[in-house]
């Protein structure tokens, strides 16, 4: 089928343009073309390698991107409310000045990733893997960010974001805290919940008794924050 891809901007400037089975087809071997302000609204691309693209100011708005692979893209002020991010590889893009209100990005990769001055108010970063992100000046009003790595993240100057944020290199694993969760490794509860159960928690997780004290000591401080 003839596949188009238009400007933003413009219906009559044509940036790639011929026959393929699908977009994601015209996309991926079209590997490394500049996608800079490209009209890809509501395009439906789940586990697409678009890994490095130029998708600069780029018109994603509600886009179907699942599971695909933005690793180092370049997706500088790209326009994508409401897209669905679940799960996409995102580690190290550039993304500052992002419109990504009310996006799905929960459990998506975002290691590394710049989201300096982005639109992130409504999102869902739940599980979402943001160690080393800068979320500076980032609006985060109403995101869910609930099980979120955040470790080793900027978050100076961000809007909405609910404090504290503690982080804290144990001797096992890291330690993590924001918003009534707790997350040591790969486990993720409630305050609550490591309290009742972290010594079970612990032991199954093969940590000796000395290193569930440790943590424990983390676990009852911040206990003590909600209280």
């Amino acid at each position: 089928m003839l596949i188009e891809i238009k400007n933003r901007g413009s219906d009559t400037k044509v940036i790639l343009s011929g026959e393929y089975e699908s977009l994601k087809d015209c996309l991926e071997k079209n590997h490394g073309a500049n996608l800079s302000e490209a009209n890809l609204s509501a395009a439906h691309l789940p586990g697409a390698d678009l890994s490095g693209a130029d998708l600069f100011g780029a018109d994603l708005f509600g886009a179907d991107l699942s599971g695909a692979d933005l690793s180092g893209a370049n997706l500088s002020a790209a326009h994508l409310p409401g897209a669905d991010l679940s799960g996409a590889n995102l580690s190290a893009a550039h993304l500052p000045g992002a419109n990504l209100s009310g996006a799905d990005l929960s459990g998506a990769d975002l290691f590394g990733a710049d989201l300096s001055v982005a639109n992130l108010s409504e999102a869902n970063l739940s599980a979402a893997h943001l160690p080393g992100a800068d979320l500076s000046g980032a609006d985060l009003f109403g995101a869910d960010l609930f099980g979120a790595d955040l470790s080793g993240a900027s978050l100076f100057g961000a809007k909405g974001m609910r404090l504290p944020v503690i982080s804290i290199s144990g001797t096992k694993h890291n330690f993590y805290y924001h918003d009534g969760v707790i997350r040591v490794g790969c486990e993720s509860h409630t305050v609550a919940e490591w309290m009742a159960d972290y010594a079970e928690i612990g032991a199954e997780a093969g940590y000796t008794e000395s290193e569930i004290e440790e943590y424990y000591k983390y676990i009852k401080f911040c206990a003590e924050l909600k209280s």
